[in-house]
């Protein structure tokens, strides 16, 4: 005897297939904005923002490719486009050689002055816009729970690697 397969209920599926297309609305949008106004790709954008909004305005590759839920190799690729345009620079990590840490530079946080407006207002328009704000802060706390419910079995390029040690 077989089992079927679990099935969702229709308050579920409508749930799941509403979150897919406003994503692939909201990305679409938020893509094109970007490019127009600041010749980057959205993951450049994240590694920018994630950048510009550490302390020191730097992170280790391997931590940006596990907080953009990106292949490390596809990482190191968007880093040296960035770099090659001066908006980052790349150099070894102090704390472990094997490690390469990215720093924003003033040029990249320029460009992230120039996109972030645009950006926002594109947030405000189609997402926030048709909600209230106790819509905004249930929405904030269900991606939330959802997100880190979702990051305790992550995919191999969201898995955070342990940080490895020189001797020395």
């Amino acid at each position: 005897m077989t089992s079927s397969p679990p099935s969702l209920d229709a308050t579920q599926l409508g749930a799941y297939f509403a979150l897919i297309e406003a994503s692939s609305l909201l990305r679409h949008a938020v893509e094109q904005q970007l490019q127009d106004a600041g010749d980057l790709s959205y993951v450049q954008f994240q590694l920018l923002a994630t950048l510009g909004d550490a302390p020191d305005g730097s992170a280790r590759m391997t931590d940006l490719a596990d907080g953009v839920v990106y292949s490390r190799s596809g990482l190191t690729y968007q880093a040296q486009t960035l770099e090659k345009r001066g908006l980052v620079t790349r150099t070894p990590s102090p704390e472990d050689e094997r490690s390469t840490v990215a720093t924003i530079t003033e040029d990249g946080r320029a460009v992230l002055a120039r996109v972030f407006p645009g950006h926002i207002a594109i947030l405000e328009d189609l997402l926030f816009a048709p909600l209230t704000r106790a819509d905004i802060d249930a929405l904030a706390d269900i991606l939330t729970r959802v997100r880190d419910h979702m990051r305790q079995t992550p995919p191999r390029s969201a898995a955070p690697r342990g940080r490895r040690r020189t001797s020395g």
